[in-house]
């Protein structure tokens, strides 16, 4: 298993001074680069296939890990609400060792199949769900079962692991091999591997939300204001798609319920109704809404 392995050029690095090991850390950082590159084929094919089956707005996205692994998967699911505004109910985290496990190792409970297998049955999940299973070695139990208890039911499942021969790979509807080699630190592949996967969801989900037309000129057209920041961001983002003035901006986001996209119609010279469905016929994609406006 690569992510096992020691790399002997490191083998003394704890006796050197601290900007040199440091210096090697970081050059061994590279390597995750190098495989989310070299994974980019598949990442392609994972994210159009996933876009397929969450398009008609009931699928959910489920991501699926443990330990270090399966933290990384949270923190890129629970920011796709606030900057794509991506529902809740669509979003689903299987940890093992659960919540708990996020804040504190619990190495045992990636041990545990059935925990794993209950977990994605619980769900009753189907064609139109899109499972993705992230492991380091690739051969975790829990992360193992509930990926192909997922599968057995329909749903697709995309495999992301750091060894080329991993069986989560093989399992997989679609493989995403991140071969990053042994670890400055052997085994601890919260490092480059660790790394890679991190790029490797970022690439992902962000393309899919794109896929899913969440994104418009390159603004982030469905974020959820959450905050003033947030507010102010959609403030300018109507602004900047329309060329209309920072009131009329704001006033067109109010009356649009605080929906930018909406807004956007309404500053086009668009009735209410008429955006509503207009939106609502594009499937909430405000480029197929606008088809013919002439910033397209």
């Amino acid at each position: 298993m690569d992510t096992e392995g020691r790399l002997e050029r490191y083998r003394d690095a704890d006796r050197w001074p601290t900007g040199e090991s440091l210096a090697a850390m970081l050059d061994n950082q590279f390597a995750a680069l190098a495989a989310v590159r070299g994974a980019l084929p598949q990442l392609a094919a994972a994210t159009r296939a996933a876009a397929a089956r969450l398009g008609d707005g009931s699928g959910r996205l489920v991501y699926v890990g443990a330990g270090a692994s399966g933290r990384l998967a949270v923190q890129d699911g629970v920011e796709l609400h606030p900057t794509f505004g991506w529902p809740h109910d669509r979003l689903v985290y299987l940890m093992a060792g659960g919540e708990a496990a996020l804040v504190r190792s619990l190495e045992g409970a990636e041990d545990d199949a059935e925990a794993g297998r209950a977990a994605v049955e619980a769900l009753r999940p189907g064609r139109e769900d899109v499972l993705i299973a992230v492991a380091a070695s690739g051969a975790t139990a829990f992360t193992r079962a509930a990926q192909g208890a997922a599968r057995a039911a329909g749903a697709l499942t995309i495999g992301i692991a750091n060894n080329p021969d991993a069986p989560l790979l093989a399992e997989a509807e679609i493989p995403v091999p991140l071969h990053t080699g042994p670890e400055f630190l052997a085994g601890s592949t919260r490092m480059t591997a660790g790394t890679a996967q991190k790029i490797a969801l970022n690439l992902l989900s962000t393309q899919l939300m794109i896929e899913l037309g969440r994104v418009y000129q390159g603004l982030m057209v469905n974020v959820a204001p959450a905050n003033a920041k947030l507010v102010q961001r959609s403030h300018r983002i109507v602004q900047v798609i329309t060329g209309c003035s920072s009131e009329a901006a704001t006033a067109a986001w109010e009356t649009a319920g605080r929906d930018i996209r909406l807004a956007v119609l309404l500053v086009d010279g668009l009735d209410p109704e008429t955006a509503k469905a207009r939106l609502a016929a594009a499937k909430g994609d405000l480029r197929r809404a606008r088809p013919a406006h002439p910033s397209r």
